[in-house]
């Protein structure tokens, strides 16, 4: 098998996580989230955010995004987000689909962020003018695509703007423990406390064998949820499944040991890099996604010596995406370095 860099999906479940799984399924337990451990898992994201929170659990990222910003908006409605957005790119409609007609609208906002400034005048554009899509709601991705993150201060500036349009501000979060971890601050801060009323919370890409979490903060965006979910097949009968992996990914803050661990790696790997020859690093470490330029022939090298990294594709040649994992251990990177430190040595 090859060792992984490709992405944070590659790595399986945390073992913590399995255990809970064999566990949960002694004996009967009450469908559809009626179980002990919905209520343990509901409890527990409570604690984490600092106030009661709805908790929907669902078993896809698509899903949690898909449901948060058809709530959000209306079908002659539209969604402001980054033109890298997984939610605008990767979701194959998804959100078109559920917010039956809403539409996705790409951010002139420069740099792989959501600029408070532009996004204050894309909310107003349009407003009232029956031929056009009205501004509903933003989505902001949290770790972003190239890996790194909005600040609480950034976070809080959307949230303003968001608020002085009367619209409410959705988080991706799919890899929001990394962010929290990046960040420095608590999960409240990063979110509601900043002005967020939906979060999709992730945590199948940090050690979950397949299970997210629809958080909501914005009670007037309740109502509709639970009959959104279960329309869209994701109110599961055997909700015990899933509650029981969110219920061990948050004990005892597995979930951001997990990510903190993937973070570190990211950065061993990036200082690693910066002294390979011919290497361009183009972004910094902040979480576990790094973007570098390498030579053509490293590429190549790299992959015959059974490293698996994306390369090229909707990236322009040369780049590669490189992805850390709370599975990648420190002797994977080493082993990375010192190929890579072989194939340039001349």
């Amino acid at each position: 098998m090859p060792t992984s860099f490709r992405s944070d999906n590659d790595a399986g479940a945390s073992p913590q996580i399995l255990a809970a799984l064999a566990a949960c399924n002694e004996g009967p337990a009450y469908p559809y989230g009626a179980d002990e451990w919905t209520r343990r898992a509901e409890a527990a994201l409570a604690r984490v955010f600092e106030r009661a929170v709805g908790v929907l659990l669902v078993s896809t990222g698509t899903a949690a995004n898909s449901l948060a910003l058809a709530a959000m908006s209306p079908p002659w409605g539209s969604i402001l987000c980054h033109r890298m957005a997984h939610s605008n790119t990767d979701e194959c409609g998804a959100p078109e689909f559920f917010g039956a007609g809403l539409k996705m609208v790409a951010s002139a906002s420069p740099g792989g962020r959501l600029d408070a400034a532009v996004l204050a005048r894309e909310l107003g554009s349009g407003r009232g003018d029956v031929h056009a899509v009205q501004p509903s709601g933003v989505t902001l991705t949290q770790s972003t695509e190239e890996g790194q993150i909005y600040g609480r201060e950034e976070v809080a500036a959307i949230g303003r703007v968001c608020r002085e349009a009367g619209v409410p501000l959705h988080m991706d979060g799919a890899r929001f423990a990394n962010a929290v971890v990046a960040a420095g601050c608590t999960p409240a801060e990063l979110t509601w406390k900043a002005g967020v009323d939906l979060l999709s919370f992730g945590a199948t890409k940090n050690g979950a064998l397949g299970a997210e979490a629809l958080i909501v903060f914005n009670e007037s965006l309740a109502g509709s949820l639970p009959f959104r979910r279960k329309r869209a097949g994701h109110l599961l009968s055997k909700m015990r499944f899933m509650a029981a992996q969110m219920d061990a990914y948050l004990h005892e803050d597995l979930w951001l040991r997990n990510a903190g661990h993937a973070n570190d790696m990211a950065l061993r790997l990036a200082d690693g890099l910066a002294m390979v020859r011919g290497v361009e690093m183009l972004t910094p470490p902040v979480t576990n996604i790094l973007f570098v330029k390498l030579p053509a022939d490293l590429i190549a090298g790299l992959l015959s010596r059974g490293f698996d990294f994306y390369h090229g594709g909707r990236w322009d040649a040369g780049v590669a995406r490189l992805v850390t994992s709370f599975r990648t251990t420190p002797q994977q990177v080493d082993e990375f370095l010192a190929a890579a430190r072989d194939i340039r040595k001349t």
